[in-house]
């Protein structure tokens, strides 16, 4: 997939093209149905191209990062991705004016519930206009829903920051994941008994509801753990900012520097503050046997062991 970095002026291009216009935080099933319908209705000469945006306004607001969306795009199978660093100085009717100036667009596609900025207000209908006026076939899709519910990248928000994992999970079609680079920490964990790695660079992602989570972590050696996650703001140990940090189950080695992504499962339980280290310490010991029973990992571990032994 060819990616375009657009600053001002869209390239010019010849390519005939199904264009998908959208803000994209997340990549969620109602954005992954835009692009299947582009792939739909392209004929074989036409590429599905995306028009997108940067991320979200607001630091600790975001789905998705900027590579997030990449792999997303990638994997639904666009064949170009038109990133858009900036949407405040344009009006929606200039960006659409300036893609079919630029472009060679057979066709656009929008959700009915698009909004350009962070108003209130749905656009669909001056894309449609715009497509009129320069005799482009507009196609505007239903939103999608679960349960009555409009699958929309402000409602995802709202249920991690509530620890609502599965819901959002439903929504966007697959476990909500955020992707850092281990940092060094203070060590705590490990002379607790239960070594942590420190996810840094994660600031422009939604905060999740401070607590414990179950989830995976993969490593960039493509391998894969299962991993307990506290994100919050460790009131026992006096913390003053907040934090995600992930305990790997029978894992071993050191991760700094590299770059992991975690993927939220479930929300096991609330930050609690504990009256002392020795009270946090065996809760941790009852997350994780909750989590091994869960995952059905706990007799697994012990027929391994006796074999050993």
């Amino acid at each position: 997939m060819d990616t375009i970095e657009v600053t001002s002026a869209i390239p010019q291009s010849s390519d005939p093209v199904v264009l998908v216009i959208g803000k994209w935080d997340g990549f969620h099933k109602g954005h992954q149905q835009l692009v299947d319908k582009a792939k739909q209705l392209a004929s074989y000469e036409e590429r599905v191209s995306v028009l997108g945006f940067a991320g979200h306004s607001r630091p600790g607001c975001a789905l998705s990062s900027y590579e997030d969306r990449i792999h997303a795009f990638k994997s639904a199978g666009a064949d170009r991705y038109y990133h858009m660093n900036s949407s405040e100085n344009q009006t929606i009717e200039e960006v659409i004016e300036n893609s079919i100036r630029s472009l060679n667009i057979k066709r656009m596609i929008i959700s009915e519930d698009f909004h350009w900025d962070e108003t209130d207000m749905k656009h669909s209908e001056a894309v449609e206009e715009a497509g009129r006026k320069n005799d482009v076939p507009v196609t505007v899709l239903p939103s999608a829903t679960i349960h009555g519910l409009t699958i929309q990248s402000s409602t995802i928000r709202t249920l991690i920051s509530k620890g609502h994992m599965e819901a959002a999970q439903s929504m966007l079609g697959r476990p909500f994941e955020i992707t850092g680079i281990v940092e060094k920490g203070e060590q705590l964990g490990r002379q607790l008994g239960f070594p942590t790695l420190n996810m840094g660079d994660i600031q422009d992602y939604v905060e999740l509801r401070p607590g414990v989570y179950l989830g995976i972590v993969d490593l960039s050696d493509d391998s894969s753990y299962y991993t307990l996650v506290s994100a919050g703001y460790r009131p026992t140990v006096n913390g003053d900012s907040y934090k995600v940090e992930a305990y790997l189950l029978d894992f071993s080695g050191d991760l700094y520097g590299r770059q992991v992504t975690l993927k939220f499962f479930r929300h096991l339980r609330d930050e609690v503050n504990f009256e002392g280290l020795d009270a946090l310490v065996e809760q941790m010991k009852m997350d994780e046997l909750e989590a091994r029973k869960i995952l059905g990992i706990t007799d697994t571990l012990e027929k391994e062991k006796s074999n050993m032994g």
